[in-house]
């Protein structure tokens, strides 16, 4: 690599089965906890273990899904792990990729002290995808909203919804006449087979954090694709939804994430982008 490169960051794609990926986060049983989840925990111990250190000392072998062997690298090292796993309980990850031609790797583990399991998935070469440029300076709304505002509103609509529509409004004029006769800054309108649904957002900071919106707007998308959002809607803490002038949407989840040593939270975010339908 020449030194002009040096500064030049590379993306890295690749793709491996989400089925397997799932097996492998769940070896121990534990990972549909949300953080902070209480849950008592069944002790167990495998046939043949005879290892009654409670530290641990990277030597637990996990029986599950996935590869399930320890890491020999880290034997002993179990205390590294406090920096990349939550002191509470639940299930932590490490993930290692060396780059194409090599397995993705995970290191798995129920608790920094406790057993760890190995996990190599084979990654292929990613299918060519399709390149959304979200124009920041052209953001015609925006909007930071609790998650659940979002998720409730959308769970509550028929299955069979075709068309969600976005409308945003700028704020009321000043004095309390032109306040009380406005329309909500946020409206979601579902069109299904059976009718429509109409659902306001007030201007209340307490529902609405952030919102900006200049100019009236409107854009149509289809329900399926937004629905595609829910999962991550169900675990994330706050949600930006934006849009820009040519009507691509942006919904941006933030992820709860364990705090690591030191007392700082590393922030983990989910995207998903949604181009408008075009009315005729």
């Amino acid at each position: 690599m020449e030194d002009g490169d040096d500064d030049e960051l590379s993306a890295t794609a690749f793709e491996i089965p989400l089925g397997t990926l799932m097996d492998c986060l769940n070896v121990f049983g534990t990972a549909g906890l949300a953080p902070g989840t209480s849950q008592k925990k069944k002790k167990t111990r495998g046939d043949g273990d005879d290892s009654d250190d409670g530290a641990g000392g990277g030597n637990g072998r996990a029986n599950g899904k996935g590869k399930g062997r320890a890491d020999a690298d880290d034997a002993g090292g179990n205390a590294r792990l406090d920096q990349w796993f939550a002191p509470g309980k639940g299930t932590g990850m490490r993930m290692s990729y060396a780059g194409p031609g090599h397995p993705l790797t995970l290191l798995v583990a129920e608790e920094s002290g406790g057993p760890t399991a190995t996990c190599e998935i084979t990654t292929w070469e990613p299918e060519p995808r399709l390149e959304l440029a979200f124009d920041s300076d052209a953001t015609v709304l925006k909007i930071i909203l609790k998650s659940s505002w979002l998720r409730d509103a959308l769970s509550e609509l028929d299955p069979n919804t075709e068309k969600l529509t976005i409308i945003g409004n700028p704020p009321p004029l000043p004095g309390r006449a032109a306040r009380s006769s406005a329309p909500p800054r946020l409206r979601l309108r579902a069109v299904g087979q059976f009718g429509s649904t109409e659902m306001d957002y007030p201007n209340d900071r307490e529902v609405l954090e952030t919102c900006e919106c200049e100019h009236a707007i409107s854009f149509t998308y289809r329900f399926s694709h937004v629905a595609r959002a829910l999962r991550a809607l169900q675990s994330s803490l706050k949600t930006s939804l934006r849009i820009d002038d040519e009507g691509l949407l942006s919904l941006q989840f933030m992820m709860p994430a364990p705090r690591r040593a030191g007392g700082r939270r590393s922030e983990a975010f989910i995207e998903l982008w949604c181009l408008p339908l075009e009315e005729g």
